[in-house]
């Protein structure tokens, strides 16, 4: 069974608001978030090395729970750390194309997005009609990291205003990370 202080909720840029699920589950379940130095001007070399500072601290595996920017941030420490062995899984929720235009000018540093297969077990959950990325990237996302692929349909960036409340299907797919077989 996952403990609620092994669960690191990883918030993505400008961090996650009230009404976000990963708030939610902070606030019902004990989930640990990462609090970053700066939410709004995103470092990712800093935003490693906290991630990193975290795990180092912690006294047994976790399980990751990133949202958008949280999940280029998974894959790029994942990509470099050499403590991977300290996380029994994640669960990557609405991964930005960070590869647009328009992304890369608003989150400079972050692209390209690490694409190494993940040295953990992973559910990568996406939206139809996301408006930060595309179904066709998180499938080739899924699949570069080994990645489970779970289509949620059309519910936004999964985010607030997708009106998931404090979503009964993430927190489902949270729990199967618990047996690495199930995936």
């Amino acid at each position: 069974m996952i403990q609620a202080s092994d669960v690191l909720l990883l918030p993505g840029w400008q961090n996650s608001g009230s009404g976000h699920w990963q708030t939610l589950w902070e606030q019902q379940h004990g989930f640990v978030r990462v609090e970053q130095h700066d939410w709004m001007r995103p470092l990712r070399g800093d935003w490693n090395a906290r991630l990193e500072e975290v795990l180092l601290a912690r006294s047994a595996p976790v399980v990751l729970v990133a949202h958008s920017l949280g999940c280029a941030l998974v894959a790029a420490w994942a990509a470099h750390s050499r403590n991977t062995g300290r996380v029994r899984g994640a669960l990557l929720v609405a991964p930005p194309e960070l590869e647009r235009d328009d992304l890369r000018v608003m989150l400079p540093g972050w692209a390209p997005m690490a694409r190494q297969r993940l040295p953990f077990a992973s559910v990568l959950v996406a939206s139809s009609n996301d408006p930060y990325a595309s179904m066709a990237h998180a499938q080739g996302l899924a699949q570069a990291w080994g990645s489970r692929l779970v289509d949620a349909g059309p519910r936004g960036h999964l985010n607030a205003e997708s009106g998931l409340g404090d979503w009964p299907e993430g927190l489902a797919l949270l729990q199967s990370l618990q047996s690495p077989r199930a995936l």
